[in-house]
């Protein structure tokens, strides 16, 4: 008899979607608008950030992605994560959490701070190695 995986290991954790505010994203609304619809929806945060980084904005950048950080830690307990344990990037709702401890990271790369940027980093890699790459943390 062969088993697949590790059975001491939990289950993924995969979030709900919330088709409504990913439509609006998808349409092209504005992140800072869709944020104040839909405040617990990580995607629209770690847009926000992603947007400020573009713009050289780290210290904001840093904030909208804590704020997608803890909104995305607050699903995953909902959703039975346990603080860790697998939350694959290829399930599209887990994405904006994800997107947003990315964000985090390389926020906290830009101002300095380090020890946050190698905590995200790993967490990443710990929720699955293969959010690094789409997120340019390879």
């Amino acid at each position: 008899m062969t088993t697949q995986g590790n059975m001491l290991e939990p289950p993924e954790t995969l979030l709900p979607e919330n088709t409504d505010a990913q439509a609006e994203l998808d349409e092209g609304k504005a992140a800072n608008e869709v944020a104040a619809r839909h405040p617990t929806y990580s995607a629209a945060w770690a847009r926000l950030a992603e947007l400020a980084l573009e713009s050289g904005e780290a210290v904001a950048a840093y904030a909208y992605a804590r704020t997608g950080y803890h909104r995305g830690l607050d699903s995953l307990r909902k959703a039975g994560w346990k603080g860790f344990g697998p939350v694959p990037w290829s399930h599209r709702p887990n994405q904006g959490v994800l997107r947003s401890v990315a964000m985090l990271a390389k926020a906290a790369k830009a101002i300095g701070e380090d020890e946050e940027y190698e905590r995200c980093r790993q967490l990443l890699l710990d929720s699955d190695p293969e959010s690094l790459e789409p997120n340019g943390l390879s």
